[in-house]
């Protein structure tokens, strides 16, 4: 079908590129499925009741199902469990930006996609060696998962009209916030019905169906790809036209390094990871302990800000693109709202938690909104990078992500050691500690961001290192 969407306009809904946003979507929830169901699972992985000495020592679950193997694993080994597949997202996140203006997307995406689901059907056996293969798994799984999620960010240098890029980049990295919902509704249902180890297997085998699936329908220039229509293809090449690509250019590393808007959005990605890995992998603990719900009303606790979370990223793609093709504000004052939305209104509500007392409907509501907020940030600092530098995108995005993700691995286990070390008051130590470091790296990006291509990523500045 021919597309004829305008400038301004919302894609077609039978538009390539929105078919291709969709199937990113999807995989993104397959990969953060894969991700998020270990903080559920490891509730029910672990005795909490028996002594916690031995990193992996079995005992017989209470009603003594084999479908349940059960560890003795201590709160300090299970955050370095849980926060293990950041390490390997951390080692891939700048070579990975580098390589993907480089290498074929569609191969880089779609490869990196079907380990991480392999890995995924080996997670149970590798529990039963030992929490080590766990980690050991886990980690390589972040390597493949950090490869997914940076090269897809290029996809859109190709693929996305400028009018359009909100739209489009939030509603394929929606499922980013999807999937851990989507996880953690299923993981308990599963894990009651036919035990924990499933969990693995089912979200293993939907990774490998979609990497299939990626491979058949993905190409990574839409002049090539052989169902776009002639209207499609005119109207993202002549919105394109000046957009240059890095492959085989020189990227400018020290002009990278030295220019405070990558800064600011690196230090705003800091404090996004640190916030969103705490309630990723602890929200399902804390309701544990403090609503005291089974494992099948925790996953559906738990799943609900990432849902909300996911609904908010979609619908601030498409306000920011609506503020942007009316004129009402500029895309710097675009960036700097939803980013200050998407940082600080999650550490007004983790506060909140504090003083809420044993209210159930107020913690679930708080939770749930703290979670959620984080979505704003889709259309601030998530896209920021290619605002400032779209020839160099890939390389900006590992850049950016590579410090977030540095954020993520420091208050997971920070959150780990401190649970195990002082469990009555480590909730306000984490939760507190979580809003200072949104408040000023806040601040920092309100400061320093900005919108416009920086003369580093210019035509002119190709010849610098």
């Amino acid at each position: 079908m021919d597309d004829r969407s305008q400038s301004g306009r919302a894609p077609g809904c039978c538009s390539l590129r929105l078919g291709l946003a969709l199937l990113l979507h999807f995989c993104n929830v397959s990969m953060m499925s894969q991700r998020a169901c270990l903080s559920l699972t490891m509730v029910a992985m672990v005795n909490g009741t028996g002594p916690q000495e031995l990193p992996n020592a079995s005992t017989p679950e209470p009603l003594d199902d084999p479908r349940n193997p059960v560890y003795n694993w201590s709160p300090r080994t299970q955050g370095i469990v849980l926060s293990s597949s950041t390490y390997g997202m951390l080692l891939s996140q700048v070579p990975v930006g580098y390589l993907s203006g480089i290498y074929p997307v569609k191969n880089m995406v779609g490869s990196a996609l079907l380990l991480s689901s392999l890995l995924s059907l080996l997670v149970p056996l590798a529990a039963g060696v030992g929490a080590s293969a766990v980690i050991a798994c886990r980690v390589a799984q972040g390597l493949s998962q950090g490869t997914v999620l940076v090269a897809q960010h290029t996809v859109w240098t190709k693929w996305a009209p400028l009018s359009e890029r909100g739209r489009l980049t939030s509603l394929s990295l929606s499922g980013l916030m999807l999937g851990p919902s989507l996880a953690l509704c299923v993981t308990g249902l599963i894990c009651q019905a036919l035990g924990w180890p499933m969990v693995f297997y089912v979200f293993g085998a939907g990774g490998c169906a979609l990497s299939l699936c990626w491979f058949l329908l993905f190409h990574d220039d839409p002049k090539g790809h052989p169902c776009i229509s002639p209207g499609e293809k005119e109207l993202i090449a002549s919105s394109l036209v000046e957009q240059v690509g890095s492959a085989g250019k020189s990227v400018p590393i020290r002009a990278v390094l030295k220019s405070l808007p990558v800064w600011a959005i690196s230090l705003g990605c800091f404090a996004f990871s640190w916030t969103n890995h705490v309630m990723f992998l602890y929200l399902p603990t804390f309701i544990s302990s403090k609503l005291h719900v089974n494992v099948r009303e925790n996953g559906l606790l738990s799943a609900l800000p990432h849902l909300f979370c996911w609904l908010l990223g979609i619908l601030a793609g498409h306000v920011s693109d609506g503020f942007l093709s009316r004129k009402m504000l500029s895309v710097l004052a675009v960036r700097k709202l939803f980013t200050a939305l998407g940082l600080l209104l999650p550490a007004v509500f983790v506060v909140s938690l504090l003083y809420l007392g044993p209210s159930f409907q107020g913690t679930v509501t708080c939770l749930t909104l703290a979670s959620a907020t984080l979505g704003f940030c889709v259309a601030g600092i998530v896209i920021n990078p290619l605002d400032i530098a779209p020839r160099y995108y890939g390389f900006l995005k590992g850049v950016t992500v590579l410090i977030g993700m540095t954020g993520g691995l420091i208050s997971s286990t920070l959150a780990g050691i401190v649970l195990d070390q002082a469990p009555e008051a480590a909730w306000a130590t984490i939760f507190f500690l979580m809003a200072a470091v949104n408040v000023s790296s806040l601040l920092f990006y309100l400061v320093f961001a900005a919108a416009d291509v920086q003369a580093w990523a210019q035509e002119k500045k190709l010849t610098r290192l």
